[in-house]
């Protein structure tokens, strides 16, 4: 925000010729004019830092629903073990992404493939890219990488776990988002100098960059290192698994909801503009519309899973429906800040149906995912960028991305194919991408007896066989005492009496 520039010049013409000192006049109030001004660029400029951080809090305060849903959805035996990931995602995220993947994503001037600037944040323009907003993209960074550690979650050595995410977050996403996000990007919808059909990819807050990027990523890990024992019978039928808490999950995605306030509304990055459309509202009326929008399509999205898996099930099953909402966020994500309020309640509500589909298609492949997240994440991030593609409003898109009149916008709302085709194309490359850097990755982790554990540490559970102990301190001793002759770490111990163990 900034005042007209004052000219003294200008200013003594209104004095008069005849008045008094007349420059000495007019310089003294352009002098307090432009002291005026710098305050008001100062005070814009501390309030969009401000909600830019607060933005990059709620989104990071997401590691902790990731951390509480994955524990909760998994057995007590590997509790230690997944929330252990879980912090490391953000760690060794933090460290790689500021070596590497923020210049990969945003380090300027660049080509359209990938960045070349900014290598741990060396020459940063604070005009441009300061540290606020590396904070608020390590945040998002990281987000893709908790995704992945959901699918192969109860079998994956803890190295392998450290090498993907450092290769993820330093190098795989980030080329993502160079794609669709910086304004070099070859398919950004922000590089109006050359857009991808005329239009570029409207991914606005990532259901294909974050979200498709972290499911396919454990998609390939979790086929490649195969089930986890027990999940299929000999004949491969499904046999549940069930995570150990139910509280933990419900808490996880409750702390997700609060976390996607800062994903969707703070992807706007300012929240102190004015549209230049003629009309009252600026920015911060999009960002509060963008947050109804993201609600409204979480809240269907459940609602549908309640009632479509009762009537698959028989039962009222709150973690299907935790895990539906989650699917609505991450359908919404892409198209949130550019579609009605009523077209959010169908994403929601053709989201939930994905999921469903999904992951019945991969009881059926005897693929196993404890926490869904290729389901949920890749095949409700996909359904995402094809919803915006169809429902997003000229007014709205071009609000949101000013500078290209007549850019083409959602197909029902009569803006023609284009955008849907510049969408299907985001699908096929990160598919493309993903598959051939994290697919190659797992496999030769798998080839170097890197990616799985043992049968025997797998039915033992790692927190006892990797990581000292269980999670909880009320774990049955009788239980950890079997678990250790089972490992032949003990010896049994004479007895009149034999042990029996449960």
């Amino acid at each position: 925000m900034s005042l007209p520039v004052c000219s003294p010049e200008q200013l003594a013409q209104f004095l008069g010729p005849n008045a008094s000192n007349a420059a000495e006049a007019a310089n003294f109030i352009c002098n307090q004019f432009t002291a005026v001004n710098n305050k008001f660029s100062d005070t814009a400029f501390a309030v969009d830092n401000t909600y830019l951080l607060f933005s990059a809090y709620l989104v990071f305060s997401m590691q902790l629903g990731f951390a509480m849903l994955c524990a909760g959805s998994v057995r007590a035996k590997n509790t230690m073990n997944i929330m252990l990931t879980n912090v490391l995602d953000a760690a060794a995220g933090g460290l790689f992404y500021y070596l590497f993947g923020f210049a990969f994503a945003f380090g300027a001037p660049s080509n359209g493939f990938i960045g070349r600037h900014f290598f741990g944040l060396k020459d940063v323009p604070d005009a441009a890219f300061d540290y606020s907003n590396f904070l608020y993209q390590w945040a998002f960074a990281i987000a893709a990488a908790g995704i992945t550690s959901g699918s192969i979650a109860e079998r994956t050595q803890f190295v392998a776990y450290l090498i993907y995410s450092s290769f993820l977050t330093g190098f795989v996403y980030p080329v993502v988002s160079h794609w669709f996000w910086s304004s070099y990007g070859w398919a950004s919808a922000n590089n109006t100098n050359n857009l991808l059909f005329g239009t570029g990819v409207i991914d606005f807050a990532g259901s294909g960059v974050v979200h498709m990027v972290g499911g396919i990523a454990g998609l390939w890990g979790a086929l490649i290192e195969g089930p986890r024992i027990g999940r299929f019978d000999h004949k491969g039928q499904a046999i549940s698994l069930r995570g150990h808490s139910a509280t933990l999950v419900v808490l996880g995605t409750f702390m997700l909801w609060f976390g996607w306030y800062g994903f969707n509304p703070g992807s706007f990055i300012k929240i102190l503009s004015a549209y230049d459309s003629g009309n009252y509202y600026g920015q911060w009326s999009s960002i509060g519309r963008t947050a109804v929008t993201t609600t409204l399509a979480g809240c269907t999205a459940a609602l549908t899973t309640l009632f479509g898996k009762r009537a698959l099930s028989g039962h009222w099953n709150v973690t299907d429906v935790c895990n539906g909402l989650l699917g609505g966020f991450a359908a919404i994500t892409a198209g949130c800040s550019v579609v009605e309020p009523w077209a959010a309640i169908v994403c929601g509500f053709v989201a939930s149906l994905v999921l469903i589909g999904f992951n019945k298609l991969a009881e059926k492949a005897m693929y196993d995912d404890p926490l869904e997240a290729a389901q949920l994440h890749g095949g409700c991030g996909a359904w995402g960028i094809l919803f915006t593609a169809l429902f997003a409003k000229e007014e709205y898109v071009n609000q949101v991305y000013p500078g290209k009149p007549g850019r083409p916008y959602g197909l029902f709302m009569g803006g023609g194919g284009k955008l849907l085709g510049a969408h299907v194309i985001q699908i096929l490359v990160i598919i493309g991408w993903v598959s051939a850097t994290m697919g190659p990755l797992f496999f030769v982790l798998n080839k170097m007896k890197l990616l799985r554990i043992s049968g025997e540490d797998e039915l033992a559970g790692m927190d006892l066989t990797r990581h000292g102990g269980f999670a909880y301190a009320y774990e049955d001793e009788s239980q950890s005492h079997r678990n250790e002759f089972q490992l032949g770490k003990i010896e049994p111990k004479p007895s009149s009496t034999p042990t029996t163990y449960s």
